[in-house]
């Protein structure tokens, strides 16, 4: 199985930055992306951002300009890097391997952005 851990959540105010890390162990092989999707209370999980090994992006609409996802690939290490953050941006964030229809989801990290 593929282990993910999260880690860099916590409490920012608007216009502040954070960088989340996750690091990534176990049966890491084949054709696979990762990425960062959130989740607020009672709301669906969405995807925030992706980068495939061969380092091709894709964000969500509403973080282009702001979010920047990033790896090492040597260490299994994916990053997001977050600025200019916003209220609507509270959620928890969680890291995903995805090799086709196999999952893998880290125990997510609390971000809230609060005056």
């Amino acid at each position: 199985q593929v282990h993910l851990v999260e880690s860099g959540g916590g409490l920012v105010q608007p216009g502040g930055s954070l960088r989340l890390s996750c690091a990534a162990s176990g049966s890491i092989f084949g054709i696979y992306v990762m990425g960062w999707y959130r989740q607020a209370p009672g709301k669906q999980r969405e995807l925030v951002a992706e980068i495939t090994r061969s380092g091709r992006l894709n964000y969500a609409d509403s973080v282009k300009g702001r979010f920047t996802i990033s790896r090492d690939a040597a260490k299994n290490l994916v990053y997001l890097q977050m600025n200019s953050l916003k209220p609507e941006d509270t959620a928890v964030y969680y890291c995903n391997w995805s090799r086709g229809v196999t999952q893998s989801w880290g125990q997510g990290t609390q971000v809230t952005v609060s005056s």
